[in-house]
């Protein structure tokens, strides 16, 4: 099969959990003996732009006219079999369907987040849940400046859900879900329920397993308010004025809230900080781990640290709402906790390096679940089936409309 992948690759400054899943597809299908190529554009590059550039990327949020021309003849000099759209902002756009509907080649688009029912893609504002702009106008999103806390940089956002709504529902052959549960908000939003398949992320097989039990909790992610980090902060102050849990808490990660981290944690020998790892540290530091902590406050879409805990034998402690309550069997292959609530996250914490034995058979539940639903053959399964049945839908339409072209009444009609 000849996949182009389309894919706005977020800055390398910050971890992106989208990034990793981008490549790691691309690896298992080229692995898998099919051609793969790559139409990229990179937010790195904006900073290179001069003044005027700069200013003129919110205007291509929306629609990028030169995107659909690069990206059409393209498709029609290469003719690929499929389309696989990923990320589009800042600087692709929606216009990258039109191409596609301009060469005729059936398009699929991975839905990373919530960008079809929300502006920023999170919903989430002030912390908390938020669904004020799903199946509505996204005039709310603008008017709590809920995009980077800037009703300026929230209005591309707003004016793009508003004018390609339609364009994102009608050019896309096949949404692959990354979880039921945010595939649940889209059908209520209105989303064509028909042609929203859940496709779980894939892992790849770590090189590392846990061996034992572990010496250390480890938060392994973006350093910002959603991600639950202030809560994990709190939860860890109130166990270390209960003596402790007996192993150091890990950070690992980049985000808005690194000075915060960074000082909190100069200021205590039971947690440790220690930047940006890569992959081959992230592996090293899973397989040393008691658990992984994801206590995201906003409804994560999927939580791949969860399913690469679960790789390693590693449980987790994640937030009970969004893709972990369909990721972690709490009990089994790990706990939730309720929430956005401290004493909750620290009860969980506590309990998950309290009972040697049954973190191990956690663990090793755990990665009895990876092996079942997140391994490559997994993945590798599902997403050529979302492919061939793109294929074959875009081909049905083609026959149909011949269909009708042929039915006419010889007065062209």
């Amino acid at each position: 099969m000849h996949v182009l992948v389309v894919h706005n690759r977020y800055s390398s400054a910050q971890p992106s959990g989208e990034n990793k899943v981008v490549d790691q597809e691309v690896g298992l299908l080229r692995a898998a003996g099919h051609r793969v190529e790559l139409f990229e554009r990179r937010s790195d590059d904006i900073a290179a732009r001069s003044l005027p550039g700069k200013a003129a990327v919110p205007l291509l949020v929306p629609w990028n006219p030169a995107v659909r021309t690069e990206l059409a003849a393209r498709l029609r000099a290469e003719r690929p079999d499929v389309v696989h759209v990923h990320n589009v902002f800042p600087l692709l756009s929606p216009a990258v369907l039109a191409a596609c509907a301009d060469a005729d080649v059936p398009a699929v688009a991975t839905l990373h987040n919530y960008t079809q029912v929300c502006p920023p893609g999170t919903l989430q504002r002030d912390g908390r849940p938020c669904t004020e702009c799903v199946g509505a106008t996204p005039l709310p999103a603008v008017r709590h400046g809920c995009y980077r806390g800037s009703r300026l940089a929230t209005v591309p956002l707003a004016v793009s859900l508003s004018v390609n709504r339609r364009r994102w529902w009608s050019g896309v052959q096949r949404f692959f879900c990354i979880s039921a549960a945010q595939r649940d908000v889209l059908v209520r939003a209105g989303m064509p329920a028909q042609r929203l398949a859940v496709k779980h992320n894939f892992v790849p097989d770590p090189d590392a397993r846990r061996s034992g039990t572990g010496e250390q909790v480890l938060y392994l992610g973006r350093l910002a308010e959603a991600k639950g980090v202030r809560l994990l902060m709190a939860a860890w102050d109130q166990i270390a004025a209960s003596g402790g849990v007996g192993v150091p808490l890990v950070i690992a990660g980049a985000g808005p809230l690194e000075r915060e981290v960074t000082a909190w944690a100069a200021a205590r020998d039971d947690v440790r900080y220690v930047g940006l790892y890569d992959t081959a540290q992230c592996r090293q530091a899973l397989a040393r781990s008691v658990a992984v902590v994801a206590p995201s406050t906003w409804l994560e879409a999927f939580g791949l640290v969860v399913v690469e805990a679960m790789a390693a034998g590693v449980p987790a402690v994640a937030a009970g709402h969004g893709a972990f309550v369909e990721l972690v069997e709490d009990g089994v292959t790990g706990l939730l906790h309720r929430p956005g609530e401290v004493a909750s996250l620290a009860s969980c914490l506590r309990g998950i390096a309290a009972d040697p034995a049954r973190n191990r058979q956690m663990g090793q539940a755990a990665r009895r679940r990876y092996e079942q639903g997140f391994s490559p053959a997994v993945g590798l399964e599902r997403l050529v089936e979302g492919y061939r049945t793109a294929i074959a839908g875009r081909s049905a339409l083609a026959r149909d409309g011949d269909t009708r072209a042929n039915r006419g009444d010889g007065n062209g009609k």
